[in-house]
This record gives structure tokens, sequence and C-alpha cells, in this order.
């Protein structure tokens, strides 16, 4: 049975089904049958994880982030704390590594069972998800156009840089 041979009740009620699952619960076989040749998936983009996939990117970045500054505060402290205790020794790296990267690792998990931030994640990502990025050959054309721009002002400026040097100096008198 195609789209156009269903009832107006019963296309309400596929168009329902369809908003109430999110598309990263779709498996590529479960794809809506209504759906043309034009809507196919891109085949470079990954939909095995969807939008999540920015989501936990973000927060295996936020703890990596949160690990390196936890790490150069412990260091920072064990070298205040050497200064006034010296037995206590240079700080230690089989330490404070795994430490700041537990702190991380706590933090990112501490956020993700958060709902409220969580699901600010998962709406930056979802409006991400709907941004036309450049093409290859866009960024490189671009690319180039901002470097012959560049050249180009440099020169003119410059060359009226050195022009008016002259008229300066022929104005003026200078050496």
């Amino acid at each position: 049975m195609s789209g156009e041979d269903t009832k107006p009740e019963e296309a309400q009620h596929d168009a329902t089904e369809k908003t109430e699952s999110s598309p990263d619960e779709l498996a590529p076989a479960q794809a809506s049958p209504d759906e043309g040749e034009g809507h196919e998936a891109s085949p470079v983009a990954p939909t095995q994880l969807g939008e999540r996939r920015f989501v936990y990117a973000a927060y295996f970045a936020g703890a990596i982030a949160v690990a390196f500054f936890f790490s150069k505060i412990i260091d920072l402290a064990w070298l205040k704390l050497q200064s006034y205790k010296p037995a206590i020794g240079e700080p230690r790296d089989e330490i404070v590594m795994p430490l700041s990267g537990l702190i991380g690792a706590g933090t990112a998990v501490y956020y993700w069972f958060r709902t409220r931030a969580r699901q600010l994640a998962e709406e930056v990502a979802a409006e991400m998800s709907k941004v036309t990025w450049p093409s290859r050959t866009e960024v490189q054309n671009g690319t180039v156009v901002v470097i012959v721009t560049t050249v180009v002002s440099t020169v003119f400026f410059a060359l009226m840089d050195k022009f008016w040097g002259f008229v300066t100096n022929l104005v003026y008198g200078g050496t």
C-alpha cells in the first residue's frame, strides 16, 4: 500500500508514529518506505550513533580538558607542598595523572547524569547536525581567495607607504 492510497486517519497515525521515535532509534532497515531516492543518507555520514556521537565526543573532550586542568593544579599544589615539607619530593606522574584522569572522568559522569546538562548538549548536537557544512572544494576556493586578497592588499599598502613616504620627504625635505 503506497502513501497515496492511505486514508487521512491512517496518514495522520503514520505521521505521529514517525515523530514519536527519534531518528537515532530507527535502524537503516526500518527506514520509512515512503522515503524517495532523493532522501538517501550520504555514504560518508556515519549514521550508527546519529547526533549522539557529538554529545559523546563533547563529554569525552570535556573529561580530557578537566583532567589536563587538574593535572596542572595537582602539580602546582604538590610543588607548593614540597616547599613546606621537602620530604614529599618531586611531583610523581604515576600519581598525578591517574588522579587527574579520575577527576576528569568523574566530572564527565556527574554531568552526564544531570539530565539538564545532557539535554542541552543533545539539543546543541541536534542543531549542529542541521548545519550545512561547506564542501572541500568550497573551503579550498575560499582559502585561495583569502590568501590572494591578503597578498594583493599587502602589496598595495606597501606601495602606498613608499609613495606617501616619498611625497612626505619631498614636502618636508627629509633625508
